[in-house]
């Protein structure tokens, strides 16, 4: 806490910063479970990103408990410009923002307004030779898209259209999380 001009007490930048951490923690407690049914439900490894700067990092996982998988450790940071999740936390950016994210991508705006149109992402070889994947974006107060939900494996079993398999199970997922964010907040 610090004094105004007027020597009122007000809130600080620090409780700010304890806010937004309280939000993360929420929507890991409240994704956790639906990860693993995600994971259970189509038999790939599951994941939730969330933006930062020019990065999204991968904040929980639900990994395949054996064959092959796509492992993306919980800490890691991705580039904004590959792979379906990064087109769902781009697709919904403000024009100037969702422009700089497009520079090097190797997807293009037309497939950002397709994903904005159905609800959902795929990627085939984009992020990674040889895997696939499929997002669906989680909503925050106002319906801002906060983090993306994914589903990701060998293209071998998720085919080069993933979203046929797993469209409906990954958006079914987000959604959960985004109304379990509703009534928590």
């Amino acid at each position: 806490m610090s004094r105004d001009t007027q020597g009122r007490f007000v809130l600080g930048p620090r409780l700010s910063e304890l806010s937004t951490a309280a939000g993360e923690d929420r929507l890991l407690a409240v994704a956790a479970p639906v990860l693993m049914q995600l994971r259970d439900l189509t038999g790939e490894s599951a994941q939730l990103y969330r933006r930062q700067g020019d990065e999204r990092v991968c904040v929980a996982a639900a990994e395949r408990a054996s064959g092959l998988r796509d492992t993306v450790p919980v800490g890691s940071a991705l580039p904004m410009g590959a792979g379906s999740a990064a087109q769902i936390l781009l697709a919904w950016e403000e024009p100037d923002r969702l422009h700089r994210g497009l520079r090097g991508a190797k997807f293009s705006a037309a497939t950002l307004a397709s994903v904005r149109r159905r609800g959902w992402a795929h990627s085939v070889g984009e992020r990674e030779q040889g895997v696939a994947s499929v997002s669906a974006p989680i909503r925050g107060s106002g319906g801002k898209v906060i983090a993306a939900v994914s589903v990701s494996g060998p293209i071998e079993r998720l085919t080069r259209a993933p979203g046929r398999l797993h469209a409906v199970p990954v958006m079914a997922a987000a959604e959960r999380i985004t109304e379990a964010m509703r009534r928590t907040s």
